[in-house]
């Protein structure tokens, strides 16, 4: 089981009252939202392995090289010199240290590389598993991993963290009428704001899988920009053709690199605390309470 952490805890962070508290005031209503969400995953599908996979780089520079907008409204104001950061809450930020120091006390296996998102950890991991893959994540990138040959499916949260929809091919197909391996290259054409990428002008979600039915992918869409047999409107194929140079570059930034650098991890999932001393101060430090401890009881079980 892979977890889009931060995908996870922003989830956690607007899902949980700010009311949940530390004793000192400070909210930590993601850092209890987020174990709560990993014992009820860990309750429901007994992974063997959990990783929880983190942003080292939530903007590679390679991505923005190739397309400057990628992700550029998400920048928070830039300090002179810094490298850029993503807009955050102010009561979110300062948890996000508090879930790693948790997650490190607990044992649970925490991977982020430097110069690759999440996104790129998880779909490294998923291309060298040997077995079935569950990826806990609200991104809907991520779809393009599913493959039911593979059994990796999507685990995706739909209200809070408690309902999870699971999408493998069959769900892919009946929304946007393409399996994991076609919707990276639905992605890029229709775009995506939340990213930053502007897609195809004209060319949204519907007419984009009917695309890739008709030409298989996008090699096939652009090999029919050049047919003048091939069965585009005049429209389509001015459309495609202006945006050749876009093209281009958008497969290499939507696609998850699955050729990550990745650590020597236990990936198992833990029985016993790594560190209960460090874990007991932090649950005095943070009052987690019911959360870690409901979590540590499912692990022992």
């Amino acid at each position: 089981m892979l977890l889009d952490t931060a995908s996870l805890y922003f989830r956690a962070y607007f899902g949980v009252p700010d009311s949940v508290k530390a004793p000192d005031g400070t909210p930590v209503n993601a850092v209890r939202g987020l174990l709560d969400f990993i014992d009820r995953l860990v309750k429901d599908h007994r992974p063997e392995h959990l990783v929880a996979c983190m942003d080292a780089d939530w903007r590679p520079q390679w991505r923005v090289d190739l397309i400057p907008t990628y992700k550029a409204h998400r920048v928070a104001e830039e300090h002179e010199g810094a490298p850029d950061e993503e807009e955050v809450p102010d009561a979110l930020a300062p948890q996000v240290p508090v879930i790693e120091d948790v997650l490190d006390a607990i044992g649970i296996a925490r991977v982020g590389v430097a110069g690759y998102e999440a996104d790129d950890v998880i779909g490294t991991f998923t291309a060298r598993a040997g077995g079935p893959v569950d990826i806990v994540t609200g991104d809907r990138d991520l779809y393009q991993l599913v493959d039911d040959k593979r059994e990796v499916r999507v685990l995706y949260p739909v209200k809070g963290v408690g309902t999870l929809q699971l999408t493998d091919e069959a769900a892919l197909r009946e929304k946007y009428g393409v399996d994991g391996r076609g919707y990276a290259d639905l992605a890029l054409l229709r775009g995506d704001p939340s990213d930053g990428l502007p897609g195809v002008a004209g060319i949204g979600e519907k007419t984009a899988a009917k695309l890739l039915a008709e030409f298989g992918d996008l090699a096939g869409i652009m090999a029919a920009v050049d047919d003048p047999r091939a069965k585009l409107t005049p429209s389509q194929r001015k459309r495609l053709t202006e945006a050749r140079p876009y093209l281009a570059v958008a497969p290499k930034v939507v696609r998850v690199a699955d050729d990550v650098p990745l650590p020597d991890v236990d990936t198992a999932l833990p029985r016993t605390p790594h560190d209960p001393a460090a874990l007991e101060a932090l649950t005095h430090r943070w009052g987690l309470g019911g959360s870690l401890q409901r979590l540590l009881n499912t692990l022992a079980e």
